[in-house]
């Protein structure tokens, strides 16, 4: 009787560790998505009455992954880029050739211990929103221990953020409208278009942000088996519409020359 009641307990235990190997997510049934007209049509008047320049789409790709695995991350440029105020600041060495790239290329802020002191001095609110690294400096910015100010922004230049490189002007040119994406508890969210934008805009942003997602599953594949399973499409305050793939309204009388007027 004990050893059949051990087995039991081994067999519960196991099937409680396999339950709980994925994130798992309700998947909506076909009836229950929308075209991407019908979800801006619905999301648009959920926004009525609100600046239209505070209102963003946001979108949220969720994956099939296991817990604990490798995870989707990347940098991508939007055909159309939701956000235009990107402030960029390089670290480099003082009056060096990086230096005068950064300048050249419109850094609002570059250098070595200038720079550290400027974020020392002004840790609460840096006048930059993006910070990247020459490879020769990286030592100095190990040095200079930063990585209390800048971790919790965000900001901490890393190899695995792809903000140290030798290039200061390759890098500015791919910060400049792009945004970054990382996933998170299996699921991955971004900006992707304000509320004034056409059905066919927001669309390319969608494909864009889908393409490269897919790439970047495909790349992870030798290590981990990741699939999309649902595309969530939202507003600032308005709910979440589970997309299916379809671009028109379902209603004929609907066009997307309707969903491009001003709100």
């Amino acid at each position: 009787m004990q050893a059949r009641e051990r087995e039991k307990e081994k067999l519960k235990k196991k099937r409680k560790q396999q339950r709980f190997k994925e994130y798992k997510y309700a998947t909506p049934s076909q009836e229950e998505r929308f075209s991407l007209c019908d979800a801006m049509r619905y999301l648009r008047a959920a926004e009525v009455g609100c600046p239209p320049s505070s209102v963003i789409y946001e979108v949220a790709i969720k994956l099939r992954t296991i817990k604990n695995g490798p995870i989707v991350r990347d940098r991508i440029r939007l055909p159309y880029p939701v956000k235009n105020d990107t402030r960029v600041a390089v670290i480099c060495k003082e009056n060096s050739g990086a230096a005068h790239e950064a300048r050249t290329a419109g850094a609002v802020a570059f250098g070595e211990e200038s720079l550290f002191e400027l974020i020392r001095t002004n840790a609460g609110k840096l006048p930059f929103n993006r910070l990247i690294c020459h490879a020769d400096s990286e030592p100095a910015l190990k040095k200079a221990n930063l990585g209390r100010i800048l971790g919790p922004k965000g900001l901490m230049p890393s190899i695995k953020t792809n903000t140290i490189t030798k290039s200061v002007v390759t890098m500015m040119h791919d910060m400049v409208g792009a945004e970054a994406y990382r996933e998170k508890i299996g699921v991955v969210r971004m900006p992707i278009g304000n509320i004034q934008y056409t059905p066919k805009m927001l669309s390319e942003n969608i494909r864009t942000m889908m393409n490269s997602i897919k790439a970047n599953v495909q790349a992870l594949e030798e290590r981990v088996k990741k699939e999309v399973i649902e595309v969530v499409l939202s507003s600032t305050n308005g709910p979440g519409f589970s997309l299916n793939g379809a671009f028109t309204s379902t209603d004929e009388k609907l066009t997307p020359a309707h969903l491009s007027m001003a709100m």
